[in-house]
């Protein structure tokens, strides 16, 4: 005969095996769930792109001491600063292919970021608060590109080549954004004095600049 605590032992031990196999069910099944919502909420699209627009390029030819213009159609962003990155990032991508005309290794990486600032009339003998609400009026910008450290130790050295990298980059600038009327650089977030030893990078420079060296290439 079974002694009587053995049975309530056994009792026991059997109501607490079905309650935890009710709790491991129920926890299963609340797993289960949450995988499946997870699966729900994910996206099944991809995320969608900027639509492609035409932008202009003003590319640099060096048989020629020229800019060609080039028209792309390319993804751009709403966002001026980030449209204007996008533009420079082609226009120094074209200058890494085998067969370009104004070689120049680094490509789109190089610009590491635009910022757009209101202009500043330079040429005014006002005060600087006059110039700059001068220049708020006019909807003038200065354009800030920062360009990469790499990209000036390894750009080509060379008064024409430097010269027509930077017009090539304010000329892209203007065709694209039409209010940006000057340009400043920066190398790796800093002043620099010049691009490969000889593009004086202290100055500001006019988009009009470069107008006068414009070509055209379709």
């Amino acid at each position: 005969m079974i002694p009587r605590y053995q049975t309530v032992l056994f009792v026991i031990l059997l109501v607490a095996s079905i309650v935890m196999g009710a709790v491991l069910w129920q926890l299963r099944n609340r797993a289960h769930e949450r995988l499946l919502a997870g699966q729900d909420s994910t996206p099944t699209q991809a995320p969608e792109v900027a639509p492609a627009e035409q932008a202009t390029l003003l590319v640099a030819n060096d048989g020629e001491n020229s800019l060609m213009t080039q028209d792309l159609l390319l993804p751009l962003p709403q966002n001026p600063g980030a449209r204007a990155r996008a533009v420079l990032a082609k226009l120094l991508d074209l200058y890494t292919l085998p067969n370009a005309a104004h070689p120049v290794p680094g490509g789109g990486s190089s610009i590491s970021e635009v910022f757009l600032l209101p202009a500043t009339d330079s040429g005014s003998a006002g005060s600087s608060a006059d110039s700059g609400a001068k220049a708020s009026q006019t909807g003038a910008q200065l354009a800030v590109v920062n360009l990469t450290g790499a990209f000036a130790a390894n750009h080509p050295s060379g008064l024409e080549t430097e010269t027509l990298t930077v017009l090539s980059i304010c000329a892209t600038l203007h065709a694209n954004l039409p209010t940006v009327t000057q340009v400043r650089f920066l190398v790796d977030g800093q002043p620099r004095a010049s691009l490969a030893g000889h593009a004086d990078l202290t100055r500001t420079y006019l988009t009009s600049d470069a107008v006068s060296m414009e070509g055209t290439h379709q």
